[in-house]
């Protein structure tokens, strides 16, 4: 698509020239380092599974993913749109959807070098003589990767709703939250009508889309296609009210 590739490009370059994302970045992969190193004392050097505790098994990566990308996103859409650039780059000849998606792209390419730093421990930690399954290593650093896709493009929704970076944070909190404890909420309903819910809200369980495919190394399309169609349905609302601010303006 048209332009995709220029704003990917200007996103992404911006991203690594800004201090937060750096910050961001290092307090990732330093938390991960330090949890890596505590795991591996604690479980008398399970590797495997310590590694898969930093892909989705533990509580610190659902942190990190609730948390890291309403910060990355949070001035994608808002913060221009408060600059007025926004409007620069919605008549510049380049679709919304070019702008949403170059945006949301490069948001994702630094969510997998952050990522990425998990292999990379596994690749140290194969140096020093303990070799990793590198299969089930590889498919969970998959799974962070579309899991941090889907975050990203809630991220993506929150900033358009929104005319401030913070406004458009918190949203993105509660948005990602709000996903992730969807199926626990969906189970305290009762009745009938609850049921119907509770199956619904079982079917959007991010967490057993990730643990049973990616994290156990295997490779299910229906996990795949999960995560990308309701990342696409993000992705399209966002770009619905990025075209909505033109009459707002």
């Amino acid at each position: 698509m048209r332009g995709v590739s220029v704003i990917f490009r200007r996103e992404l370059a911006g991203l690594f020239l800004t201090p937060l994302a750096w910050v961001l970045l290092l307090f990732a992969v330093g938390l991960n380092g330090f949890l890596l190193i505590a795991l591996l004392r604690s479980s008398g050097g399970d590797v495997d599974g310590s590694l898969n505790f930093l892909l989705g098994q533990g509580g610190t990566y659902w942190m990190l993913m609730v948390v890291m990308p309403p910060l990355l996103t949070m001035r994608s859409i808002s913060e221009e749109a408060k600059s007025g650039q926004l409007e620069f780059l919605c008549t510049a000849p380049v679709t919304d959807t070019a702008v949403v998606l170059g945006k949301h792209l490069a948001v994702c390419a630094f969510l997998a070098v952050m990522w990425a730093s998990v292999p990379l421990f596994g690749g140290a930690l194969e140096i020093l003589g303990v070799s990793p399954d590198w299969g089930q290593l590889g498919m969970g650093f998959l799974g962070a990767v579309v899991t941090g896709t889907l975050f990203a493009a809630l991220g993506m929704v929150a900033s358009a709703l929104s005319s401030t970076p913070l406004l458009a944070a918190f949203l993105g909190f509660i948005f990602n939250l709000g996903l992730l404890l969807l199926p626990f909420g969906a189970r305290s309903i009762g009745g009938g009508i609850g049921s119907l819910v509770g199956q619904v809200g079982e079917r959007m369980n991010v967490l057993v889309h990730l643990q049973t495919s990616f994290m156990r190394g295997a490779f299910d399309t229906a996990d795949l296609v999960f995560f990308l169609a309701w990342t696409g349905l993000f992705l399209f609302a966002a770009v619905r009210l990025v075209e909505a601010r033109r009459w707002w303006s």
